[in-house]
């Protein structure tokens, strides 16, 4: 597979960072479907892999997925999948920019990465109230997560599955049907740990 083996390389470049956020009614997307819908429209050329690299967005390898473990204390993540995390880190800061996400999320799929989806990240330390997108409020804040990114990175994130609808929601904590099966780099994520508010 000579494009994920060129993504391999490119990721001892990158840092790792991701994270899921809550789901948000249908009813309740509607007021930004033209928003959403001119962001997915800015982001088509990146179903071309090549081009989000070229871009600045870095892979981070494992392809992430939960199993719908339950702990306290911890973020609940429904069982299901984020996919491969390219992480761009100049976009990530307290001020997310709708139309620039700071993360594009690939599936594996027959030796090709398909584009599913975005995430935004903000450091806790870099705000003082919790961020909001589209009328969403990120998750968090949590520690970092494990092996892909420092524990003490602790965040704020938000998702939004803008390439393959989600079931649960744009917002949904976790796509359903995105699934790891077969790709080398699987990684089975356990809930990554609340931490307070600042």
């Amino acid at each position: 597979m000579p494009r994920l083996s060129v993504l391999r390389i490119l990721s001892a470049f990158s840092f790792a960072l991701m994270g899921m956020t809550g789901s948000l009614p249908a009813s309740a997307e509607v007021p930004f479907q033209k928003e959403l819908d001119a962001l997915r429209q800015s982001l088509l050329k990146y179903k071309d892999v090549y081009a989000a690299v070229r871009d600045g967005y870095f892979s981070t390898v494992g392809c992430v997925h939960y199993d719908g473990m339950k702990m306290d204390g911890h973020v609940e993540y429904a069982k299901g999948g984020m996919g491969i995390h390219f992480v761009n880190i100049a976009r990530i800061g307290p001020n997310p920019d709708p139309m620039r996400p700071s993360i594009l999320m690939y599936e594996p799929k027959n030796g090709k990465l398909e584009l599913i989806g975005v995430e935004w990240i903000v450091p806790l330390s870099s705000v003082k109230k919790r961020p909001q997108l589209f009328g969403q409020d990120f998750l968090g804040p949590m520690e970092g997560h494990e092996p892909l990114i420092a524990k003490d990175f602790t965040h704020y994130d938000l998702h939004a599955w803008l390439f393959k609808e989600n079931p649960s929601g744009m917002f949904a904590h976790t796509h359903p049907e995105v699934t790891c099966e077969g790709y080398e780099y699987s990684l089975h994520e356990h809930p990554t740990k609340l931490v307070p508010e600042q």
